[in-house]
């Protein structure tokens, strides 16, 4: 059997943490802040995790190796 692969675009979305959980940043912050409100801005700061069924799915099928 071949070595299986990470999908190079999910190891730049996503991190697991110790615990097992899957970070992700917010979508909407890489341009065009001018249209969105203050509260929109605020809120998509930082990272969040994922529910667990995603989670799983992602270190499943897109990070073998986490």
């Amino acid at each position: 059997m071949p070595k299986l692969k990470t999908k190079s675009g999910a190891k730049k979305r996503f991190k697991v943490t110790a615990t097992g959980k899957v970070m992700f940043a917010h979508r909407g912050k890489r341009h065009g802040m001018i249209k969105r409100t203050k509260k929109q801005i605020r809120q998509l700061r930082g990272t969040a995790v994922l529910f667990k069924t995603d989670g799983d799915n992602v270190k499943k099928y897109f990070l073998p190796n986490a």
